[in-house]
């Protein structure tokens, strides 16, 4: 997915909820992220598009909240809780994720097989 910053963006988008597992004084959400406004989206493996600074998934603990509620490695994140993600850096990002007063974070992912599934259902019918 590639957008031009300033520009509405449109994507296929899947809804996660994430229940943090609390342990002792730290609420675990058991994934990693990368990526955001300050960093090199070169680096980003899951991008096609190398100028995409968005929030993306690194990781995912196997078994972990975020596998729990279906979380995948390579999702990109579009809202945390209600809160934009396109232009954040990565602090930011770390930041929205983390806080120590919601113990329920409720995403809005996009993931590139959603994308292709709604392409794919599309291809069979004329376009208005």
């Amino acid at each position: 997915m590639s957008f031009v910053p300033g520009q509405p963006v449109t994507a296929v988008v899947q809804r996660i909820e994430i229940q943090k597992l609390r342990q002792g004084n730290n609420l675990i959400l058991g994934f990693s992220i990368g990526g955001g406004i300050d960093q090199d989206p070169g680096q980003n493996p899951f991008s096609e598009d190398k100028t995409d600074k968005g929030i993306y998934v690194t990781r995912i603990t196997p078994g972990g909240p975020a596998d729990v509620a279906g979380l995948m490695m390579g999702d990109k994140i579009m809202q945390v809780n209600g809160w934009d993600m396109t232009m954040v850096t990565h602090d930011k990002a770390r930041k929205r994720l983390t806080k120590k007063n919601e113990d329920v974070v409720r995403l809005l992912v996009t993931r590139k097989s959603l994308e292709e599934a709604v392409k794919q259902s599309m291809g069979g019918f004329p376009r208005p």
